[in-house]
This record gives C-alpha cells, structure tokens and sequence, in this order.
C-alpha cells in the first residue's frame, strides 16, 4: 500500500462550518439499523433474524438452530440469557438499555451498545414457546453525548488558559476513546519558521518513539507528518511496512508496534502552519468517513488551542517587552533627576565660587602683585593678576581669575590667600 494524500476531505484553509460540521455528524453518528432476532423453546435457539442483528453478534446465517448463549457467550456475562430466561418462564416483556456487545471484527474493534426490547412468542393456546428481540444500537448516541461532553470541557480548557500541554493530551485521549477501532493520537506543534515539528502530546505512543520523532523535519518523504506539514495536505499511510515516506522511520514505527499512520497539518486561519494531527493504528488500516469526521473536529479544536496559546505567547512577550521599557523609563528618570540635581549643585558652588573671588579680588586689588597672571603654566598666561592663592605647604601665587578658579576646583589643598590674616603669627597672637 502506498500514502495517499489530499484524500482527507478539506477545502483550502477552512471548509464551510455549518456543511462541514453536519457532514461530520451524520458520518459520527448516523443512524444506526435495528435488529431482530426470533428464539424459540427455553435455550432460546434461534429461528431468525435479520443482517443487522447478525452483525451486531458477529454471527452469520449459520448461526440459526445453534442456542444464542453458543452463537455469543459474552452475552451470557451482560445478562441477556438471564433476561430471555425470565420472558420466557413468565410471559412478561422486558427492556435491557446499553448492554455491551463484544467486538465482532477483531481484536482491535470495541463495544458497541444496545438497547433490547424482549417480548414472550405465544402458541395458540397462550403458552409461551419463544421470545422475540429487537436490538437499536446505542452506540452512536452514547459517542455523541461523549463527543460533546468532551468538546465543552476542550473549549472551557482553552477559554481559561489552561496549559497547552493539558488541552492536547486531554484532546488525545478523549479521540482514542471515542475512536470505533484502537487507535493512537498524536500532536505535533510547528517550530515559528515551520521547518521543525516538536512534540505536542501523545499519551499512549512509547516514550523512546516520541524522543526520536521529536524535532523531525517538515519535507518530502519525512513520514506521514513531515510530508503533511509540507504539503499542507492530509497523508494517508495504510501500511508503513511497505510505503517509502516511512523507509528512515520504519524500523522505529516496528519497534513501537505501528502499522499505519494517517496524519493531517493543523493549520491557523491565515493558512500558517501550526503542527500535525496524526493517527497511528497497530495494523494496516484504511481510514474511513468516521475517521475523516473525527480527524476533522478535533483538528479544528486543537488549530483553536495551538493559536491561542500562540496569542498568549505573544501577549506575554509584548507586556514583558512594555515591563522592560517602563523600567529603562524609569531608569533614565532617576539618572536625569541626579544629573539635575548635580549640575544645579555645581550651579551654586560656581556662584558662591565666583562670589568669593569677586570679594577677594577687590581685597587684594591694592596689595603688591605681579602685572600677569602667574599660573599659565609653560605657555604663561596674559591675563592680569587679580587673585592671589596660596597651598596648605606655604606656596603662593597670583592668578587671573579663570586660572584661579581651575586652581580651587581641582587642586584640593588650594585656597584663596588673604592678607589680612598676617600668617601663622597672626593666628597664634590673635
């Protein structure tokens, strides 16, 4: 068997809600076909029915004039015998709701649900000889309350922002529970530039086969999901032993006991690329309308799960991005008010500075000084001395009034001379 691809019914992007939806329903939970069966005497042989009950017992027309328990046994632990035991022996009829019936086609087929309706046969003279059944499949109904239970809770997950990881791992158990044969979900997310495909959830595939898968390549051959990721289209694999998109994966799929692979891209609503769906099975399988109906639902909820933690994602980033600008705001602020305070604190110490010099200078204008200001260094300076400034060693000199000031402000032992104190004498005669 070979992959078969654009065969899962979409239509572009999205397909029509409303079409889609009732398309889906009726291939979920069409109506299921009653069954009758006729038994006659008290080991309820049976005489007739028809194909539908026959199939439902996953009897055939041999089974006529064989005793029910024989054509059924797991009849006999649901107490369908011991129902058909009791109309028999007292004539009155009798109603069994969602009795389990074995599966009928193989070890990988489940349950499926009737309810019976069991009424006495009579003879002419009003003895009881037989019982009459007719069986509706319940089945379906019981899918369908399941399905939609399971659906609200998905929406209400994702409504409260639940984890991603929580929303698809529920969604995947939740199918492989409603699936009619066995089956293994899978949940691939796509890396942003959609080359990647991560792991997302799948609760009952092995460990070792969800490490080795994870991080696989979206391309052309790359199993059933890489190549759906590329194609944006359904790949269908029915037998992964022989078909060649598995020739690199085919001895991992062997030791995780899978044998089919049908798998879907999970695509937003802008047509990007979000991830894949896949279904796995345990033997060959070709997939059929229920499948396609249920593949397409859930898809639908895990698009809306996967972009709403996208947006989440995005919105955390932003109000991070906002935080972290609101704080070098905040930052700049501060430094900027030091910066004022700084430059308004030198303002005044030039102004007192300059203060003091003006006073100084007109005290010293009549005292002996040089013509020009001795502080210019090798270069000299023109300027006239107006100032004269001593150290704490004794040294003096006189200065213009800018040499004086770079003098104060960066030689720290550096002060305005005054000779009106008259040196250490004065101070110590004073």
């Amino acid at each position: 068997m070979t992959a078969v691809t654009g065969q899962w019914p979409t239509d572009g992007v999205r397909t029509d809600a409303e079409h889609t939806a009732e398309q889906d329903l009726r291939a979920l939970f069409g109506q299921s076909l009653p069954g009758f069966a006729s038994f006659a005497g008290s080991e309820h042989v049976l005489e007739t029915a028809n194909p539908a009950f026959l199939a439902a017992l996953g009897a055939a027309r041999a089974g006529t004039g064989l005793a029910l328990a024989e054509i059924a046994p797991g009849l006999v632990d649901q107490g369908v015998i011991a129902v058909l035991d009791q109309v028999f022996r007292t004539g009155e009829s009798c109603t069994s709701r969602d009795v389990a019936v074995g599966p009928a086609a193989g070890a990988q087929a489940r349950d499926a649900f009737f309810d019976f309706t069991y009424e006495p046969r009579r003879d002419g003279a009003g003895a009881v000889i037989g019982v009459r059944m007719i069986g509706v499949e319940t089945t379906q109904i019981k899918h369908a309350q399941r399905l939609m239970i399971e659906q609200r809770a998905l929406v209400e997950q994702i409504a409260r922002q639940a984890p991603l990881a929580e929303v698809l791992d529920g969604m995947a158990r939740c199918i492989e529970d409603l699936a009619p044969e066995q089956l293994l979900v899978s949940v691939l997310l796509a890396d942003r530039d959609g080359r990647h495909l991560r792991h997302g959830a799948a609760p009952s595939l092995p460990d070792c086969y969800n490490e080795a898968i994870d991080g696989i390549a979206t391309g052309e051959g790359v199993g059933s999901c890489g190549t759906a990721a590329h194609r944006r289209e359904p790949v269908i694999v029915t037998d992964i032993g022989t078909d060649p998109f598995w020739d690199d994966f085919r001895e991992l799929a062997g030791r995780a006991g899978l044998a089919a692979c049908w798998s879907t891209p999970i695509l937003a609503r802008d047509g990007s690329l979000l991830g894949t769906f896949a279904m796995y099975h345990r033997v060959p399988r070709v997939p059929q309308d229920s499948d396609f109906a249920l593949a397409r639902v859930f898809a639908d909820t895990a698009s809306l799960a996967i972009e709403r933690h996208h947006i989440e994602q995005a919105k955390a980033a932003a109000e991070a991005r906002a935080e972290a600008a609101r704080d070098e705001l905040t930052q700049a602020l501060r430094a900027e008010s030091t910066l004022r305070a700084e430059a308004e604190e030198r303002a005044e110490a030039a102004a007192e500075l300059a203060a003091r010099m003006r006073t100084a200078a007109a005290a010293q204008a009549a005292a002996p000084h040089p013509e020009r200001c001795q502080l210019g260094g090798p270069e000299s300076c023109t300027a006239a001395a107006e100032l004269k400034i001593a150290d704490s060693w004794g040294d003096a000199a006189w200065g213009c009034t800018s040499h004086v000031e770079e003098a104060i402000l960066n030689v720290r032992s550096v002060f305005i001379a005054s000779e009106e104190l008259g040196g250490l004498a004065a101070y110590l005669n004073r």
